[in-house]
């Protein structure tokens, strides 16, 4: 008898996922880089461990994956390497909870986005979600006109749609997608090198970043990116939300920097959001 049932393992899998991502910020933090250094670096990393786990994968198990299966899958790749420059480009500009709390949104985009494409029509409890987290959104967006953050907050927001569209191209084709995040790295790397390039790539403290471009970032993505094999698309979904939550408390303890009321209460708005429709979508499925 095994150890461990499929549904607990994908559960142990997720978790390491949803955990390994929620050091990210605070590992680029900790880098002491620039924003254009960061995300060259990094970017570079992640391409360079995706290599490594494909062949790895190839050389000492059965598996032969596609780094990039198809039309979509290089479309998607394009969508994920610009949502990161998006999503480092915010760190550098807003404050942590206002850039994890407006990523938390991306689910609500993915099934606008396949309402609109794939003519998926939303369940009342998504609009009522999506509705109760634009609510949450506008309140983080109102505390960041008066802090002079605006424009972190909108690049979060344009990372979330990227990450949204992405994630509805995977839909619309079925096609594995494991490998296409990663490898995807390696546009955001070419367009931020040439920016980065004048002032140069050495780090204050590169071994950061090294960790999280080179295992946090690839042990999250593949982990998440696996977790679908074994649960419900609505347990994979809570999972996510281990960096909403943990990484304000991260970059509090380390750098103590503590969220505005603002940002605590929009984000309260949405992760509440979030899990009230999470644990539904479980219960309807006979999931939980």
């Amino acid at each position: 008898m095994p150890l461990l049932s499929p549904h607990r393992k994908g559960l142990l899998i997720t978790f390491i996922g949803g955990l390994a991502l929620s050091f990210d910020v605070p590992l680029v933090r900790l880098s002491g880089g620039s924003a254009w250094q960061v995300i060259a670096l990094r970017s570079i990393m992640t391409f360079a461990a995706a290599l490594a786990l494909y062949a790895a994968l190839r050389l000492f198990t059965r598996q032969k994956p596609l780094l990039v299966p198809g039309r979509g899958a290089l479309v998607a790749g394009i969508f994920y390497g610009i949502s990161t420059i998006f999503f480092l480009g915010a760190v550098f500009h807003t404050s942590t909870a206002n850039v994890v709390f407006i990523i938390a949104f991306n689910p609500m985009f993915a099934a606008l986005a396949s309402w609109i494409f794939l003519k998926e029509r939303p369940s009342s409890a998504t609009l009522l979600t999506m509705a109760v987290m634009i609510v949450g959104v506008g309140v983080i967006v109102q505390g960041s006109l008066e802090g002079g953050h605006l424009f972190g907050d909108m690049l979060a927001m344009g990372a979330a749609l990227l990450l949204a569209g992405a994630i509805t191209i995977g839909r619309a084709t079925r096609q594995e997608m494991g490998f296409v995040p990663l490898i995807g790295a390696i546009m955001p790397a070419a367009i931020a090198a040439v920016f980065a390039w004048p002032t140069g790539f050495s780090l204050p403290d590169p071994f950061w970043l090294a960790l999280d471009g080179m295992v946090m970032i690839p042990l999250a993505f593949f982990c998440l990116a696996t977790g679908p094999r074994y649960l419900k698309a609505a347990e994979v979904g809570m999972f996510y939300l281990l960096e909403t939550v943990l990484a304000p408390i991260w970059v509090w303890l380390i750098f103590s920097e503590v969220p505005t009321t603002q940002s605590l209460v929009g984000g309260l708005i949405i992760t509440l959001a979030l899990v009230a429709y999470s644990a539904a979508q479980m219960r309807r499925r006979g999931d939980a």
